[in-house]
């Protein structure tokens, strides 16, 4: 079982920037994708960043939404990944989950029904 906590969302106008941590435990084995997911009021949730290490390689996709502004990374040794959401838009406003997977190909990495661990989420609100 997999323990996904996140923290780091808040209120923010737009152009500014948040930062949001992710911190996995449990048994992590195996996980080949971990990333962020935002879901708005009304939307289905949609990925937003994700890396993907299946294969023994190391990729982060983005949404087109989101490109050139978020950036994710990762701490390896803390099991933990990091968004930093830089030129926020009210659009972006959303609650945020992060998620983790094992075995899912590359093609997948922004389709939340693949995921099978989820944190609780974090809210981002950016105002005009």
């Amino acid at each position: 079982q997999v323990q996904l906590v996140e923290s780091g969302g808040g209120s923010v106008q737009a152009g500014g920037s948040l930062r949001l941590s992710c911190a996995a435990s449990g048994y992590t084995y195996g996980r080949n994708a971990m990333g962020w997911f935002r879901q708005a009021p009304g939307k289905e949730r949609e990925g937003v960043a994700v890396v993907y290490t299946g294969g023994g390689i190391g990729i982060t996709k983005y949404a087109d939404s989101v490109k050139g502004r978020f950036t994710l990374s990762q701490n390896n040794a803390k099991n933990t990944v990091y968004l930093q959401m830089n030129s926020l838009k009210p659009e972006d406003t959303a609650m945020y989950y992060c998620a983790a997977a094992g075995a899912i190909p590359y093609q997948a990495v922004l389709l939340a029904d693949r995921y099978n661990y989820w944190g609780q989420g974090t809210q981002v609100t950016v105002s005009s």
